[in-house]
């Protein structure tokens, strides 16, 4: 992902990837090959990269758990998947659909997508977008 973005912002200063502080999301690996691109990102006119992890135990800043917490709750929880094909057929169709939804209602999709997340996706202190009965 991180190649994508660089080369979709080529030409720019700094790119930020920023994500929660869970412990899977911190990798030796990754940290190695964005210093890399890093040494690289003269050379191949690309941005510096900046690893900005959220801190621990702020789900308010990570509007997009309010996105997965909809997902846990209208495909995974209470599901009964015959194989891991069909939930990831179902997975893909959940994002198709709000994609769709998006790209057809770009004004108001925050509210009308599914209707499953616990706060309208936007930034705002009082919102713990983590669904509680899921973490």
């Amino acid at each position: 992902m991180i190649e994508r973005l660089r080369r979709a912002y080529a030409g720019q200063k700094t790119l930020f990837i920023s994500w929660d502080a869970a412990s899977w999301h911190m990798s030796k690996a990754l940290d190695a090959h964005v210093k890399f691109l890093n040494e690289w990102a003269e050379h191949d006119k690309a941005p510096i990269i900046e690893l900005v992890p959220l801190p621990s135990k702020a789900q308010f800043l990570n509007v997009i758990e309010s996105i997965f917490s909809g997902l846990a709750r209208a495909v995974i929880h209470n599901s009964d998947f015959t194989d891991p094909d069909a939930a990831k057929h179902m997975i893909d169709e959940y994002f198709a659909n709000r994609n769709d939804f998006y790209i057809r209602h770009p004004s108001r999709a925050a509210n009308k997508i599914w209707g499953e997340e616990r706060h309208p996706a936007v930034f705002n202190e009082s919102h713990n977008h983590k669904d509680p009965r899921y973490w």
